[in-house]
């Protein structure tokens, strides 16, 4: 009487096998989404980023093809990053054609109030209401190339023709020249007229500021990019260090 292996057996892979197989899966998703087999792994630091780009997504969900930042994922990331004794500093990388303004504030008004030193580099465009999230920090750089549109409030979906719509959009506008003016340089006059300017953009009214001209409206605190956002922040953590050495002495 002859005997044969179990079929389950002989069906079932081994560990290494499986190990294998999960590690070629793995390594297939790393170039499919990247391109590349290893990704570069930042090593432990005192310093958060956090990267603003494509749409900022306020209330309604945007198409799933849409490149977005949800303000619902950054706001628990700014109190984390609030409470959280290891992290000393926070840099926001801007990549941003606007969206939500209410959403957008919201994630202003959040920076803005972090107790740590914070720092914002304006990538590629910081347009909109990125426009008040790139002046939230305690210093803003602008690389030379990137471009900033400041442009009135707009409504999309159905608008009701009444006077108080209006009224509602004239004092929406006013808080985000408000909180503009307040933390950046820019005085509200001249905000106010690069925002209602004609003939820069077409077939609508802003402006359309680059690099050095942001920083000559006082939008923007300098022209840089990553190495300078990083040694003003480690600048701002040193000195906010030896002011609370002094206290406790």
């Amino acid at each position: 009487m002859s005997m044969s292996p179990n079929n389950d057996q002989t069906k079932q892979p081994n560990d290494k096998q499986k190990d294998q197989q999960q590690g070629k899966s793995e390594l297939v998703e790393k170039i499919q989404q990247l391109g590349q087999q290893n990704v570069p792994q930042a090593p432990d630091s005192n310093i958060h980023v956090l990267p603003i780009v494509g749409q900022i997504e306020g209330h309604v969900q945007l198409p799933p093809q849409n490149k977005t930042t949800k303000y619902e994922h950054l706001l628990p990331q700014l109190i984390a990053i609030e409470q959280n004794p290891k992290i000393e500093g926070l840099v926001v990388l801007l990549n941003t054609v606007g969206g939500d303004v209410e959403a957008g504030l919201a994630i202003s008004e959040m920076i803005a109030s972090l107790s740590k030193p914070t720092v914002s580099i304006v990538l590629g465009g910081g347009h909109s209401i990125g426009v008040p999230i790139a002046v939230s920090t305690d210093y803003s750089f602008i690389t030379e190339t990137a471009t900033m549109t400041i442009h009135p409030i707009r409504l999309t979906g159905l608008v009701i023709g009444v006077p108080q719509t209006f009224e509602y959009m004239d004092k929406m506008q006013e808080r985000v020249v408000s909180f503009v003016t307040r933390n950046s340089s820019v005085t509200e006059e001249k905000f106010k007229e690069l925002m209602f300017a004609k003939g820069n953009l077409t077939r609508d009214i802003g402006t359309n500021v680059v690099g050095d001209k942001a920083v000559e409206y006082g939008l923007i605190d300098a022209v840089g990019g990553v190495k300078d956002a990083m040694a003003k922040l480690n600048e701002e953590i040193e000195q906010r260090k030896s002011e609370q050495q002094q206290v406790i002495q």
